[in-house]
């Protein structure tokens, strides 16, 4: 009998946690697994909002997969994935390579949803990688040493975030950190510099308790950001944005973090997709697929009250420490295990020593929030890495 072949894609949260399973609880030679993602590393998607700021450098949201991939049990594939074929049991990747497969797990991640919204692809940033916020960050500083040269542009120094949920949120705490240093830096008059947070819904963190909520609009309209809520982005151009109220705002800087839909490739695929998401089983299968697992923000999971759960980084490390599991199971003929998220709160940073949190019925402000989300990142860490990577990565 053969070894069968697992075959995971993308080192996201999701397949990450699927693949250290395995790692940890196969023997070796007893399967074939391969893990390709299109980056040497993994990176902390929770993270990426202090980068694009500049409040922190790229390589700290980074984990080197060497570090914490043990190459003599798994298999790892540099390259990125063009498509994958179910009926064959293949996945080609850009490079031509085609890898074969008993099992099946996709975690490629999510895309920028742009509501169909004119111009957002082509004039707007997104918070969604390492070179991505590298560029948020460059640019930001660039503009800045613009506008000195040309003072009466305050388009320059005027920046859009497009959402006020987390990610928006996040961005907007830490880039109020990091304006005023800007313009010390560049000797720019901080009147002159100008951030909205603009949201379509009729409350920022949209969802989330209307006290906590209150608690941070407070705190970034202390650091300067001024809200436009219930206000629709019509339109992105290359000067700014329009909003549906008819006023134009003039910026060279827009930040879309207004939502995301799964990976184009899994619904090319011919998966059954909702906004590029698959409706997996209880055992995180595709539907006709009893050898394809679907994990993180392709994953698509429904509560009791039949409403979608969000596509978060805690529920994306369950499904694969669950899968994980499974998948070792299934290999040695065991029982399985239906996946269940166990939601273990809420918590957002809303730039330096500040946050909100929901943990059960409790509510967090401030330090206290911004204490537990740092313990939250220590857990995660610890995880993955251990201790070693705890200590390193963890900003105290």
């Amino acid at each position: 009998m053969s070894t069968p072949k697992i075959l995971i894609l993308g080192a996201g949260y999701g397949g990450l946690l699927t693949t250290l399973q395995l790692q940890k609880k196969l023997n070796y030679n007893e399967a074939e697994v391969t893990l390709v993602n299109k980056h040497n590393y993994h990176y902390i998607t929770t993270w990426l909002h202090e980068p694009a700021a500049g409040t922190a450098s790229a390589d700290h949201a980074r984990v080197d997969l060497d570090r914490i991939i043990n190459k003599e049990k798994v298999n790892f594939v540099k390259g990125t994935v063009k498509s994958i074929q179910s009926e064959e049991q293949t996945v080609t990747l850009e490079s031509g390579e085609i890898l074969d497969y008993d099992y099946l797990v996709i975690g490629l991640g999510s895309e920028p949803e742009t509501f169909g919204i004119e111009g957002l692809k082509e004039y707007a940033f997104s918070i969604r990688s390492i070179n991505a916020v590298r560029n948020i960050r460059e640019h930001i500083q660039y503009m800045f040493s613009k506008f000195k040269q040309e003072p009466d542009r305050t388009d320059y120094v005027t920046f859009v975030v497009g959402g006020a949920g987390f990610t928006g949120i996040e961005f907007c705490g830490e880039l109020g950190d990091r304006l005023p240093e800007l313009c010390e830096e560049f000797d720019v008059d901080p009147s002159k510099v100008k951030v909205y947070c603009i949201e379509a819904a009729p409350t920022a963190l949209p969802g989330f308790d209307p006290e906590l909520v209150s608690y941070a609009m407070d705190v970034l309209g202390k650091k300067g950001i001024e809200f436009k809520i219930a206000t629709p982005i019509k339109q992105c151009t290359p000067d700014g944005v329009l909003l549906a109220t008819g006023e134009e705002i003039k910026a060279k800087t827009v930040v879309w973090a207004a939502g995301v839909r799964g990976n184009s490739i899994v619904e090319q695929a011919g998966f059954e997709v909702m906004r590029g998401r698959v409706k997996v089983d209880e055992y995180l299968r595709a539907p006709g697929h009893e050898n394809v697992f679907v994990v993180g923000d392709c994953a698509l999971i429904f509560n009791e009250e039949g409403r979608p759960y969000p596509p978060t980084a805690q529920i994306a490390v369950q499904e694969g420490e669950t899968l994980g599991g499974n998948l070792v199971a299934i290999i040695r003929g065991e029982v399985t295990h239906k996946f269940t998220p166990h939601l273990q709160g809420t918590l957002a940073s809303l730039g330096k020593g500040e946050g909100i949190g929901q943990v059960g019925s409790k509510k967090l402000f401030g330090s206290t929030a911004a204490m537990m989300k740092k313990a939250s990142d220590l857990r995660y860490l610890y995880k993955i890495g251990g201790v070693g990577l705890a200590l390193k990565k963890v900003k105290l």
